[in-house]
Parts: structure tokens; C-alpha cells; sequence
């Protein structure tokens, strides 16, 4: 090898003092990449197996378990592998969707955390040939109370300002942010959880591969020049906080939307104009260019050779190491066919982006970088990517389980004021309008957004078509951290029902696996428990696992967030006119249970309202019943019998029917409330206890049915394996009357409402 540089250590001394311990690079890994090489890989080299070897680049821990779900369907078109996932929608169109995570950056830069992590997905969607039209996330924070967080103050700014990057990014660069969920749990309070989601629409004869294919081809770098942002991004993605590392800024990438917004526009310009030249295309994100051209190469099963000199640098005397390891925002690479260079950066040049050729495909296989003259990098491509390593670690039963399933998950219930209770769910923070936080987000840019935030599912309108798209992102980490697989099974089915209770047929789902250290056995159980359940609803309800995102170590001083596997899911409703919301339409309309109420109560906001705690053993749940249930209600809605459809989840069937009467009906299209919302109300009757009122059994929906459709409605679920009872009406009351066995609940809609509306707002004021 020649030509190290003079300002970075030599081979022996990054053996010597180890500096790549400081990567999150193991010993017995760097002795890997030295038996591999056959030689001391050295300063350059050595950071360019930490990066692609570290837990955020190559899934070392959990590639095992991804291996299990599944991915296929006579609708995937691309499954994990790429940028993102692909389903066929019918006319010659796709969707394309993946979700990321930005959490360690979020966590101590969060405006610039979560709105790189906008960036960064939106640039997953593109790179795959398609528009990106619209953007979800999935938010955890701490408490909220001064009496149950340690530093509530820092909590708020949290929420404030990951709010601010997501909203910034998104309304800038012209992307609608059209739904999402936020929870707050204390075990998020050091290290919060910012999963975003990005959802693409596309020609299929557009679909691109991010390779590095034909030997000669030129490798184009186009967009942003690079800068010392970023940094080891991707390892201190792999390491826990309380180390130190919670001051790390320095690996927090800084975004510019605008910029990207062009980068968009002369992607797609190649794309849709000049895919005769592009041979392939892909995203610089975590790990930079290195990550991005040696994914190239390895699709390929070719080599580059990397002129570093050429890459645009909008710092001085930056060093190969670094220029490597940058990741910097909105850049992208490019394979193109060669001597086409020219028209490429024209193209480029239009849009005010650079567009430079910083090599070129080779048959050897080889990883090449010069510098100055000087070769400092030299490494079989597959060793970067195919010969990572891949680790299947122990895992262990949590001790956590045998204590919490020793107690009655009832203990400590007690619901002898119902309304008092009803109100107090209504003001916490899970279950409050997150209006606040949704407000300052652009739901409607681009004119496609039928259904907006406010109802279980948001739908866009596929142009040129009869046909329309509803996403969501849900989980209850609650759930998991009381049972791995059947809290697996819960997080698949709840975001299924979503869907379906908005008349879509869910297609597939990306996923965001948050979860602690892989080095303890424990959370090794949840992972592996949680994706076992997971694959079996998807399964069961037919929903390919397309693409995805891993995120471990998201604990604080050793203590673990709740093991939280968000799932983003997309269904196609195959016309307009089958789209539904939560809110009930009008009076008179028949007010029906359909599935049956149990005593779930373990982990639900009844239980750690009263208790402050979570305990108990979830139920099980049974998917073949959910999927029925889901059939019978897409059947109806298909037949036009369904006035209003919302799942019950969090808060139990009275906060579902107070929802439901709040009267947030943004199908309209520009989100103004249904005019009777302050009039409406509900006279339901249900034989059963108080507090079953707020068990939150999975797989159950309060619906509204118009008096003309009662006698089909009830006729066909009992021509189905699902259950429809038929519970009140919708009145024009102004009252929530709940009647049980018990007290029940009467109180003014309008009151609730407000309680339910402004309890966020003044939590973050």
C-alpha cells in the first residue's frame, strides 16, 4: 500500500492504540479485517470497516431475525434490499414507502435529528424513480408532569423541537405531513424515538436500482457538497447514551430542504427523461459515500475506482477518512453510462447542483480510492458489505416478565367514577389531540391529501385515477414489554385495523425496530419474540414486510426504552367513494360494536392512569378472527352501508365513541370540522361493568350506520364469522351518554372535547 496520509495515524499506531474502539469497532472485528486483508488496514480503511460493519450500516445482531418475516406477495415488486419497498397498485402504478429512524441524532440535536430524518427518507423514495407524496411519523417522548419526569423542561423542548425539524423540512421542501402517532412513556424521557415515513407514488416502468453495473460506467456525485457534518453518524447510531456521547453534535447532520427539493426535481428529471443513460442511482445516507457506492458495487458484483480529489468539499484540507465518512445532506450517487457524463451535469447544472464524475465502475472487484496522487484505500468491495459480520447472539427470558405476570393486571383498578375517569384518560397526553402538534404541519401541499391528521388512517388521492392510498404508523411498546410476540402481533393488527377502518385493504408494511443494546440477552428476547409475532400477523393479514429500518441501542445509562416496533402500513382503496373517517355523520345514524370486549387491561392508560405502573399478562390474540372481522367491515364499506369506522385502542370503547362524536371530518379535503361536531352526541347502552368501558381489546370498532343500510349491514355480518352489535345511535343531543351495568357516563360532548382538545397544549406550554 502507499500513500497514507502524513495527518492521520499509520497502520501500526490505529493497531497500537486502538483507536477504532473509539468507532464502536470491536477488537476481534478489526482482527477480522486484518486477517481479511491479509495486512493492517490502515486509518482510512479501518474507518471504512467500522462504518460498514456497525450495527446502523449491516444489522450484525439482527439480520438473523430479519430473515424470518415475510417479504413476498403477488404484489411486491421490490422487497428489502433497496432504497425501499415497491407494491403494485394496479394502472401501471406503485407505491413506494420505507420508514427510517433518527433517534440518537434527535436526541441531542433535535431540530436538525428530526429533520435530517425527513431528509433522508424522502431521498429513499426518489432514489427508486418515485415522487415522494407524503411523510408520517412515529414520536416518543418522556412525561409531560412535573411529578412523573426528571426533567420535564427538557422533555418539552424535545417535543418542541423535533416537531419544528419535521414541520420545517417537510413544509419547505413541499411534502405533505399527512398523519402519525405520538406517545409519551417515562423510559423515553433520555432517549426519545423519531421513526419518520415516507410514501411514493410511480410509473412501474420507472422503478430504478441503486447498482453500480458495466465496467467503464462513470460514477457521478451530484447534489450538496461535502463538509465534516456527520461524521461516524452511523456508528454513534450504534452505541447507548451515558458514555459520554450524549454531546456528540458533531455527528448530527445539518439539512438544507430547499436544496434537496432540487435535488428531487433533477433526480426525477433523469429518471422520467434520460433513464437511457442512468444505470443506477442511490442515496448517500448513513455512512456517506462510502456506504452508498460499495452498496452499489456490491448489487453489481463489480469494483470502483474513487478519485477523492474530485469530490465537492465546502471545507478545506479534508482528509480521505472524512470525506468518506461525511454525511452531509441531500447528495446522491449516480452510475451512468459512459460518455454521457456531460448531459448529466447539465441537467444538474439547471437545477444549481453540482454534478461531477469522481470515477468509475471496474471488473476487479476491488474498492479503490486515490488521493493526491496516492492510493489510501484498497478493499475487496464484499468485505465492506457481504462479509460483514453476523452475530447470533444469546437471548434470555427477561426477568421483568415473571415478576409482571405474577399480578393481576386489574390490581390497582378501580373505576368508581366513571366520568371522572372518562375525562382523565381524555386529558393524557397518548390519548389527547395531538392537533397541537399536527397544526404545523402542511397536511395539504400537492392537492392529493383527501383524509387528513385527526382520523385513524390518512389517505391520498392517486392522481389520474379512482383509486386512493391510506397510510399509518402505529405501536404500543407497552404491549411488547409485557409480551414480545403477542405485543408483536397487537403492533401488526392495530395498524391493520387503521387501515381498514378507513375502506383500504392493507398491502405491506416497513417497519422501525427501536430497541436497546443486542448485547443483553433480554432485549436479544424481545427482538426475536416481538419480529416472531410480528411476521405471523403479517401473515395472517397478507402484509409483506417490503422494507425497514433496525435501530438498537436506544438506552440511557444501561436503561432501555420499551422494546417499540413501529409499523407503517399502506392500503389501497380501490375508489374514492369507499372512503371513511372516524367521525360519526349524522343523527339518527345506528351506532354498532363490532367484536366483543374483554377485560384488557394490561397495559392499557386505564392502568397506568391509577397505578403509574404497567403489569400483568396481555391477552393473546386471535388473528384468523381479526382478519374475519376486517373482511366483514371492508365488505360493508364497499357496499356503501358504513357512515363511520373507527378501531378501538387506546382509552377503551368510551374514548373510541368520544372520538368518534368529536366530529373531525377532514374528507373534505380542507380539513374544516363537520358543522354539527358541537351538537352531536351518542345514546349507547352496553351490558357490562364500568370499567370494561376502557379495557382496550384489539381488533374491535364502534361504526356508524345510516338507518337505510341497518337491515343489510346486520345481515351480512351474520353471514360472517365477525360480530355486530348494535349498541345506540347518534343524536343530536350535545351529550355523551354511556349507560352500563355500572354509573356509566353522561357527559356534554363539547366539554369532553375541549378537555380532550387543549390538554396537550397546555402540557407543553
Amino acid at each position: 500500500m502507499k500513500g497514507v496520509q502524513l495527518s492521520e495515524p499509520t497502520a501500526e499506531e490505529v493497531r497500537d492504540t486502538k483507536i477504532y474502539r473509539s468507532w464502536s469497532m470491536t477488537d476481534a472485528e478489526y482482527e477480522r479485517a486484518v486477517k481479511m486483508l491479509g495486512r493492517l488496514p490502515n486509518y482510512t480503511e479501518a474507518g471504512l470497516f467500522a462504518v460498514m460493519w456497525s450495527e446502523h450500516c449491516c444489522y450484525k445482531s439482527s439480520t438473523p431475525i430479519l430473515k424470518t418475516f415475510p417479504t413476498t406477495g403477488p404484489r411486491v415488486l421490490q422487497g428489502p434490499g433497496e432504497g425501499a419497498g415497491i407494491v403494485d397498485i394496479g394502472n401501471g402504478k406503485a407505491v413506494v414507502f420505507k420508514a427510517e429512524s433518527h433517534n440518537h441524532p434527535s436526541a441531542v440535536e433535535p431540530f436538525e435529528g428530526a429533520a435530517t430524518g425527513v431528509g433522508g427518507i424522502l431521498r429513499d423514495i426518489f432514489s427508486m424513480g418515485a415522487r415522494p407524496v407524503a411523510v408520517l411519523d412515529s414520536l416518543r417522548f418522556g412525561e409531560l408532569s412535573a411529578d412523573k419526569a426528571k426533567n420535564v423542561e427538557h422533555n418539552k423542548f424535545l417535543v418542541d423541537q423535533v416537531v419544528a425539524g419535521i414541520s420545517s423540512y417537510g413544509n419547505c421542501i413541499g411534502v405533505p405531513t399527512v398523519g402519525g402517532e405520538t406517545a409519551f412513556d417515562s423510559c423515553y424521557e433520555g432517549n426519545p424515538l423519531v421513526n419518520v415515513m415516507c410514501v411514493g407514488l410511480i410509473d412501474q416502468k420507472d422503478i430504478q436500482k441503486g447498482r453500480a453495473a458495466g465496467a467503464g460506467n462513470s460514477i457521478m456525485y451530484v447534489g450538496a457538497t461535502t463538509g465534516r457534518d456527520g461524521i461516524h453518524g452511523a456508528t454513534f447510531a450504534s452505541e447507548e447514551f451515558g458514555e459520554g456521547n450524549e454531546t456528540q453534535r458533531s455527528a448530527v447532520q445539518v439539512g438544507d430542504p430547499f436544496m434537496e427539493k432540487q435535488l428531487v426535481e433533477a433526480c426525477l428529471d433523469v429518471i422520467h427523461n434520460h433513464n437511457d443513460i442512468l444505470v443506477g442511482i442511490q442515496d448517500m445516507g448513513a455512512a456517506g459515500l462510502v456506504s452508498s457506492s460499495t452498496e452499489m458495487a456490491s448489487k453489481a458484483g463489480t469494483g470502483l475506482y474513487l478519485k477523492l480529489d474530485d469530490v465537492p468539499q465546502r471545507e478545506t484540507n479534508m482528509t480521505p477518512y472524512e470525506m468518506m465518512l461525511s454525511e452531509s445532506q441531500e447528495r446522491m450517487l449516480l452510475c451512468v453510462k459512459k460518455g454521457h457524463e456531460q448531459e448529466i451535469t447539465d441537467i444538474f447544472t439547471s437545477y444549481g447542483l453540482d454534478a461531477v464524475t469522481i470515477g468509475n465502475v471496474t471488473d476487479d472487484g476491488m474498492y479503490t480510492l486515490e488521493h493526491k496522487g496516492k492510493v489510501v484505500a484498497e478493499i475487496p468491495v464484499r468485505f465492506l458489505t457481504d462479509d460483514a459480520p453476523e452475530y447470533h447472539l444469546p437471548t434470555a427470558v427477561p426477568q421483568r416478565l415473571a415478576a409482571l405476570r405474577t399480578t393481576d393486571a386489574r390490581d390497582g383498578i378501580s373505576v368508581t367514577n366513571p366520568e371522572q375517569t372518562f375525562l382523565e384518560l381524555l386529558a393524557s397526553p397518548t390519548i389527547a389531540s395531538k392537533e397541537h402538534i399536527w397544526h404545523t404541519y402542511d397536511s395539504q401541499v400537492l392537492t392529493n391529501t383527501v383524509i387528513r391528521p385527526g382520523s385513524d388512517a390518512a389517505v391520498i388521492r392517486v392522481r389520474n385515477t379512482d383509486t386512493a392510498l391510506a397510510m399509518t404508523t402505529d405501536c404500543n411498546g407497552r404491549y411488547i414489554y409485557l409480551d414480545p410476540e403477542i405485543g408483536g402481533k397487537i403492533a401488526v393488527a392495530e395498524a391493520a385495523s387503521n387501515i381498514v377502518a378507513s375502506g383500504a385493504t392493507p398491502l405491506a408494511i416497513t417497519d422501525c425496530l427501536n430497541y436497546g443494546s443486542p448485547e443483553n440477552p433480554e432485549v436479544m428476547y424481545d427482538l426475536t419474540q416481538s419480529a416472531a409475532g410480528l411476521s405471523a400477523a403479517c401473515k395472517t393479514f397478507e402484509t409483506p414486510v417490503i422494507s425497514g429500518n433496525v435501530s438498537l441501542y436506544n438506552e440511557t445509562s444501561h436503561e432501555a426504552v420499551y422494546p417499540t416496533p413501529m409499523i407503517g402500513m399502506v392500503g389501497l382503496i380501490e375508489h374514492t367513494d369507499h372512503i371513511v373517517t372516524q367521525a360519526f355523520k349524522a343523527a339518527g345514524d345506528a351506532v354498532y360494536l363490532i367484536g366483543s370486549l374483554r377485560p384488557d387491561f394490561a397495559g392499557s392508560e386505564l392502568q397506568k392512569l391509577q397505578t403509574g405502573s404497567i403489569h400483568g399478562q396481555i391477552s393473546d390474540i386471535d388473528l384468523e378472527g381479526i382478519k374475519a372481522t376486517h373482511d366483514t367491515l371492508l365488505a360493508a364499506i364497499r357496499e356503501g352501508l358504513v357512515a363511520s369506522a373507527h378501531d378501538v385502542s387506546e382509552g377503551g370503547v368510551a374514548v373510541a365513541l368520544a372520538e368518534s362524536a368529536f366530529g373531525f371530518d377532514s374528507k373534505s379535503g380542507d380539513g374544516s370540522e363537520n358543522p354539527q361536531a358541537d351538537i352531536l352526541g351518542v345514546d349507547a347502552k352496553l351490558d357490562l361493568e364500568d370499567e370494561l368501558l376502557f379495557a382496550e381489546t384489539i381488533g374491535t370498532f364502534v361504526v356508524s350506520v345510516p338507518l337505510t343500510a341497518v337491515a343489510r349491514f346486520e345481515e351480512l355480518f351474520a353471514d360472517s364469522d365477525a360480530t355486530a352489535t348494535r349498541i345506540g345511535s347518534v343524536d343530536n343531543s350535545g351529550l355523551l351518554e354511556i349507560a352500563t351495568r355500572g354509573k356509566g357516563i353522561s357527559v356534554s360532548t363539547m366539554s369532553a372535547k375541549k378537555v380532550w382538545k387543549e390538554s396537550l397544549a397546555c402540557l407543553l406550554s
